[in-house]
C-alpha cells in the first residue's frame, strides 16, 4: 500500500539542504483521474485512461509537430512526494536500499518520466495514455521518445566496416 509520510523500519530521513533556484519552468499541468496516491497506479499502461497534458502560454507553439510521434516522453514534477529519504524499504519488505537504487517517487528532486502513447491534440492540450501521476501534477517537458536521428538499437559489429 502507498504511504504518505511514515518512516519504515531501516529507513533514514535527512534534513534537506536549503533550496536553490534551478530555474525550472512548469510548462503545463497534467490532468488524470487520480486524486490521491492510494488511487494512482504504480506504472502507467498504454491501455490506461486518456490523460491530458495542458500546456500553458507561452509554450503552446512548441507543440507544433508533436503529432508526428506515436510515443512521447513526459517529464513531470512529483509535487506531493517526500524529498528527505536517503534509505528506503520498498514494499515494507525490510530490505533497505538507497534511494538512487529505486524507482520510488520519494527522491531529492522528485522528477519522473513516463513513455506515453500519443492519442491526439485538442488546442493547447496533448492527449496521451500511459501516465501514473496525480491530477494537476506540474509538467516539466514533453519529448518524442525517439527522433529521426536517434539510433533504434545499439551499434552492432559490422555496422561501420571500413573498406
Amino acid at each position: 500500500m502507498v504511504r504518505e509520510q511514515e518512516i519504515r523500519e531501516g529507513e533514514l530521513a535527512i534534513d534537506t539542504p536549503p533550496a536553490r533556484d534551478a530555474a525550472l519552468y512548469f510548462i503545463g499541468r497534467i490532468r488524470t483521474p487520480w486524486t490521491s496516491r492510494l488511487m494512482t497506479p504504480r506504472q502507467g499502461r498504454v491501455d490506461g485512461p486518456v490523460c491530458r497534458l495542458e500546456i500553458f502560454a507561452p509554450w503552446v507553439p512548441a507543440l507544433k509537430g508533436v503529432d508526428f510521434y506515436s510515443n512521447l516522453e513526459v517529464i513531470y514534477w512529483l509535487h506531493q512526494s517526500r524529498r528527505d529519504l536517503v534509505l528506503q524499504s520498498p514494499k515494507n519488505n525490510k530490505s533497505t536500499r538507497g534511494t538512487f537504487s529505486l524507482r520510488s517517487p520519494v527522491r531529492p528532486n522528485p522528477i519522473a518520466t513516463s513513455i506515453a502513447k500519443f492519442v491526439g491534440i485538442e488546442g493547447n492540450t496533448v492527449l496521451v495514455r500511459g501516465l501514473d501521476c496525480l491530477d494537476e501534477t506540474p509538467l516539466l517537458d514533453i519529448k518524442p521518445d525517439r527522433c529521426e536521428f536517434s539510433p533504434l538499437s545499439a551499434p552492432q559489429p559490422g555496422d561501420f566496416e571500413m573498406e
